[in-house]
């Protein structure tokens, strides 16, 4: 048995949401049982307390981090090592919005680590399938203020300063930290972020669970984390080529490309700083190594080790994926 590291497959970590929905069946074909509805799955995890599984191969029931405790750089790449340590940098979710979630913020790195936090959050969203008329809430349409905004906030009125966008499948957003955003209703989305849980929620639309509780607020942390500025545009443009990789977002923790093809493309990671994700959004590809077959369908993550050198990314039928590096 050979004991070289191979395209990596986990057990999605469920999460039941006062929100989510049935998608996460019928896009991903993740099964949710027994839960009612599934808001998000957690593909690829190092998040303490929710470190996914290895699901196919030898390493089979090892969890995340341990794999990057016993292999180190051989996993994640030198220069990712030197600079997490044994913590995997980045978090890969899918999310189903059957209603809207709460209107929220994250910190950045320095408002979190003087919080005591490991990290702030800056994350990105691959709009999977929305319904008709979908729309999600990204920053602000005008300029705002710590005055303006608490005011607003008090009378539940925030809606009217911040800037509403329509999305179709398709479309990408950029998620800085301090941005204030949430999902709308009938959005299903790939979500990829920096490794962290902390989110200060503003507004939740004044719900309450089966029991009558409502979820708690963050408004007094949230404050310091906002950027108030409004920016011309929120939603990401990106070339739609096929058979060639597209750069989508560059931000200091992650790059995403975009590819989309009908035919075999020959990938070459030796000049990687870098292990690589590929998340399949639309259809069914092989991606084959020199001595592996791994096959990856809509809802799925898959984690190549630095170690690996060389791939052939083989589609099955028309498909996208969305290849994500540490830079």
């Amino acid at each position: 048995m050979s004991n070289k590291l191979y395209p990596l497959k986990f057990h999605p970590i469920l999460k039941d949401k006062i929100w989510g929905g049935q998608k996460m069946k019928t896009i991903a074909g993740i099964d949710f049982e027994p839960l009612p509805n599934c808001g998000e799955a957690w593909v690829i995890s190092g998040v303490p307390g929710n470190e996914t599984v290895v699901k196919n191969g030898w390493l089979e029931g090892n969890n995340l981090n341990e794999l990057v405790e016993v292999y180190m750089d051989e996993l994640v790449g030198e220069k990712v090592y030197e600079k997490f340590g044994e913590e995997f940098p980045l978090l890969i979710k899918f999310i189903d919005a059957n209603d809207y979630l709460s209107i929220q913020v994250h910190p950045d790195d320095e408002l979190a680590k003087k919080r005591g936090l490991t990290a702030g959050k800056t994350e990105m969203w691959y709009i999977m399938d929305a319904d008709e008329n979908s729309e999600l809430i990204s920053g602000f349409k005008k300029e705002s203020n710590k005055e303006e905004y608490q005011k607003l906030l008090e009378e539940k009125k925030l809606r009217e300063i911040l800037n509403t966008e329509k999305v179709q499948k398709g479309d990408v957003f950029y998620m800085p930290a301090g941005r204030v955003h949430a999902i709308g209703p009938g959005i299903f989305l790939a979500e990829i972020q920096q490794t962290s849980d902390v989110t200060y929620r503003i507004y939740d639309w004044d719900r309450v669970d089966g029991k009558g509780n409502s979820r708690e607020l963050h408004i007094e942390e949230a404050m310091d984390a906002i950027d108030f500025k409004a920016y011309p545009e929120y939603k990401t443009h990106y070339a739609k080529t096929k058979n060639q990789t597209e750069d989508i977002v560059s931000s200091e923790y992650f790059k995403t490309s975009i590819l989309e093809f009908n035919q075999p493309v020959s990938k070459n990671y030796e000049e990687m700083q870098s292990c690589t994700i590929y998340i399949c959004v639309e259809g069914k590809a092989k991606i084959i190594t020199e001595d592996t077959e791994t096959e990856m369908t809509t809802g799925e993550a898959v984690l190549m080790p630095r170690s690996i050198e060389k791939a052939l990314l083989y589609p099955l039928d028309s498909c996208k994926l969305l290849e994500v590096f540490v830079p």
